[in-house]
C-alpha cells in the first residue's frame, strides 16, 4: 500500500470513528429521553454514513474483527433514537455494549494503519539515503 492509500485511509477511519462517536451521542440522548425530532433525523443521517462508509472501508482494507453483519445488526437494532429510549436499560446496555466493542475494533484498525504510515515513511527515508525514491 502506497503512502497516499495509507494516508487517505487513515483519514477516512478518523472521519468514520467520528461519525461512531456522534452514534453514542444519540444513546447517550434516548438513554436521557431528550431528543428533537432533529436529532432523530440527524441519527438516520450518522447510521447512513457509517453504513455506507463502511462498504468503502471494507472494500479498501481487510478489517479483521470487524465484519459487516456486526455493524449492520447494530445500526438495525436502533431503527430511531425514540426507539433506543424506549428499550428496557439491560436491551440498551447491550447494544451499548456491541457499539463499545466495534469501536474499539476500529481504533485498533487506525493504529494498524498509523503502524504501515510509518513503515511506509521509513521505507522512502531509508529510500532518500540510499539514493532511491
Amino acid at each position: 500500500m502506497s503512502k497516499i492509500n495509507v494516508d487517505q485511509l487513515i483519514l477516512r477511519m478518523e472521519s468514520y470513528l467520528e461519525c461512531w462517536k456522534q452514534y453514542n451521542t444519540f444513546m447517550a440522548m434516548a438513554r436521557s429521553k431528550k431528543f428533537s425530532v432533529e436529532e432523530e433525523n440527524q441519527f438516520l443521517e450518522i447510521k447512513s454514513v457509517i453504513t455506507q462508509e463502511l462498504e468503502l472501508i471494507l472494500s479498501s482494507i481487510d478489517c479483521g474483527p470487524i465484519s459487516r453483519d456486526e455493524v449492520h445488526s447494530l445500526i438495525a437494532a436502533a431503527p430511531s433514537i425514540r426507539f433506543l429510549s424506549e428499550m428496557n436499560d439491560n436491551s440498551l446496555r447491550t447494544i451499548e455494549a456491541q457499539w463499545h466493542k466495534l469501536f474499539i475494533g476500529l481504533q485498533s484498525i487506525l493504529g494498524q494503519l498509523k503502524v504501515k504510515q510509518q513503515q511506509t515513511e521509513g521505507k522512502s527515508l531509508m529510500g532518500s539515503f540510499l539514493g532511491r525514491r
